[in-house]
């Protein structure tokens, strides 16, 4: 089954999270809370992130993580090799590329155009692409907790 790894799914929810608001920093925990991800682990998905140049990292009291550059100039496939290699269907397209039946096997081309295809549409498909979904809506960083909030009743028809 192709499917990609569940690091790999965070780092493009964090990186399609930091798409959504350009120039702004985010931290790890606050991007984990707000999607409910685990924040060790995407703390470690964010500095493989930062290490392939995708991502920097922003010291300080408003630090986090922020973009390197453009979100339409970041490749979903970038963000899948960054975190988890190089992306492989099948064996046939390993380094070796050979196994005990590539003489009479049948199905290597179709294969290997099949595998093209899918790093083509990986490759075009940008971080842009993703923070620009209609059909998804974002999920919004968490809000400082006010205390005065909590005795206040929440307006009609307003749910977390």
């Amino acid at each position: 089954m192709l499917k990609l790894t569940k690091k790999a799914d965070y780092g493009l929810i964090a990186l399609r999270h930091l798409a959504s608001i350009p120039g702004a920093t985010a931290s790890a925990k606050d991007m984990a809370e707000a999607y409910h991800l685990p924040v060790p682990l995407l703390a470690k998905v964010l500095q493989q992130l930062t290490r392939a140049g995708i991502l920097r990292s922003v010291a300080g009291t408003n630090g986090g993580y922020k973009l390197a550059r453009d979100a339409n100039r970041i490749s979903a496939l970038e963000v899948v090799r960054a975190i988890d290699g190089p992306v492989i269907l099948t064996h046939c397209f390993t380094e070796h590329g050979k196994c005990d039946q590539s003489e009479s096997c049948t199905v290597r081309e179709p294969l290997r155009r099949v595998h093209e295809a899918i790093l083509e549409l990986l490759n075009k498909f940008t971080i842009t692409d993703l923070a620009e979904s209609p059909a998804t809506r974002l999920t919004p960083l968490p809000l400082p907790l006010n205390p005065m909030a909590l005795n206040q009743k929440e307006p009609a028809g307003i749910r977390n």
